[in-house]
């Protein structure tokens, strides 16, 4: 049997609801009082009962979040930061897998398995704003990603067009003045990649450079072999760009394989830029210079949202928040020679 919070109050010598104040980190305690029960919890190795203090308030202490596709090295690097953020909150966190197919999304969002969870932090692909009417229930409902949503609810993301206008800058200030967006999307103008566009678009303007719409690529998905499949249908057509900024960091890695297998140096002929930094791309045999957001940021803002409104504090209104990025230059881009 584990100490009790009896037993930590008899060693402290105090009370054992001062021990619980201590414990759920009531603000009016004194240092001293919280230094004195603090040594007693450390020498009795008392741990809280973490499910009985959920069930109290009628809570089960699990958040779910659900992502597209754990396989994607971005979503399993911002599932690892949402349950170390959930974890400093006492939460554990349930993950989902929709495969970004709507149908999942919608099922998710509306309730699905609300029974077993205090609240939800979904990131979404093909989920319409109409599909978030009438939600029922109570549980907190935060947005992840970049696609733009006009319903009531939290939605954290990064400013998508200033992003690609910082990779499209940095790409420029090397003299690169044909450069290439990889992922476009055909329909959905609010979808990420419409986004990333719009920021090509804007800084090619902005350093007086075309755009030249043979530069763009549209694909139906965004793995290594998309990136691969978009480079090589660009260079079939002649359309010989001397840089590359990709949707994401898989499409970009699968660029510069296409781009080796054809002759072409990195950076030297063709510089690439990636998007959403990871792991992978810093570790790559040309290491990718990359768009990096916030992860650990995004993950503690969409906890934090999500145990406020747990709380019984009062309301918050419902927030669009954009967490920082920063472009990480490696060894993918480098200045125009020749």
């Amino acid at each position: 049997m584990g100490a009790s919070l009896k037993d930590v109050a008899q060693l402290a010598g105090v009370s054992v609801k001062t021990v619980s104040n201590v414990v759920n980190n009531y603000p009016h305690v004194t240092p001293a009082m919280r230094e004195r029960v603090q040594r007693a919890i450390d020498e009795l190795g008392y741990r809280p009962n973490l499910t009985a203090r959920h069930l109290r308030k009628g809570r089960t202490g699990i958040i779910a979040l659900a992502v597209p596709e754990l396989g994607n090295p971005y979503f399993a690097e911002l599932a690892g930061a949402v349950i170390d953020a959930a974890a400093r909150h006492d939460y554990t966190v349930l993950l989902d897998h929709t495969a970004g197919l709507r149908e999942k999304e919608v099922l998710v969002s509306q309730g699905f398995r609300a029974h077993v969870i205090d609240g939800l932090i979904l990131s979404p692909i093909e989920l319409e704003a109409d599909d978030l009417l009438g939600r029922p229930g109570d549980a907190p409902l935060v947005l992840l990603g970049e696609r733009e949503y006009d319903a009531p609810y939290d939605h954290i993301a990064i400013d998508n067009v200033a992003a690609a206008r910082t990779a499209i800058r940095h790409l420029a200030g090397f003299g690169r003045r044909r450069i290439a967006f990889l992922g476009a999307r055909r329909e959905m103008a609010r979808q990420p990649a419409h986004l990333r566009l719009r920021g090509w678009r804007e800084e090619l303007t902005a350093a007086g450079l075309p755009h030249d719409d043979s530069l763009v690529a549209a694909t139906d998905a965004y793995g290594r072999w998309d990136g691969a499949a978009a480079m090589n249908a660009l260079l079939d057509r002649g359309a010989e760009p001397d840089a590359v900024f990709a949707y994401n960091d898989l499409m970009a890695l699968g660029a510069i394989r296409a781009l080796v297998e054809r002759g072409l140096r990195v950076p030297q002929d063709v510089s690439v830029v990636g998007f959403d930094d990871v792991e992978e791309g810093r570790f790559s045999t040309v290491a990718l210079t990359t768009v990096s957001p916030d992860k650990q940021a995004i993950a503690r803002l969409a906890v934090e949202r999500v145990v406020a409104r747990l709380s019984g504090a009062p309301q918050l209104q419902p927030e669009r928040i954009h967490p920082g990025y920063t472009l990480v230059a490696r060894e993918s881009t480098a200045p125009r020679t020749g």
